[in-house]
């Protein structure tokens, strides 16, 4: 059987979100905002104090980068007593980081 063919490859831009796939990568190539996400997937929550030890970065650069993730919607932050708890909320992040090895720590549906 003979494959069909497009003449018109600008069609294959119509589906996806490039720009949206475009931001997600750009995140993603921050060495540091990795790491935090593979910390924030694989805990339930967790401070900007915690976070910045774990990730081996000053607490300041940390709640950069949460403020940046934030504004994206990939995280959310609650208040516990005088700290601030975050987590990961996005799925498809979420989804890309299984798919980069990451594992959970604690069950991700609970809660």
């Amino acid at each position: 059987m003979g494959r069909v063919h497009d003449p018109d490859p600008s069609r294959a831009l119509t589906g996806p979100d490039i720009d949206g796939w475009a931001r997600r990568f750009e995140l993603l190539s921050d060495r540091g905002r990795l790491r935090i996400l593979h910390c924030l997937h694989h805990v339930e929550s967790i401070t900007v104090g915690d976070l910045a030890e774990t990730v081996d970065m000053t607490p300041t650069a940390v709640s950069h980068a949460l403020r940046l993730l934030r504004h994206h919607e990939w995280v959310s932050a609650e208040r516990d007593g005088r700290e601030m708890r975050y987590r990961l909320i996005d799925e498809t992040v979420h989804s890309l980081l299984h798919v980069m090895g990451a594992v959970h720590g604690h069950d991700h549906h609970a809660g």
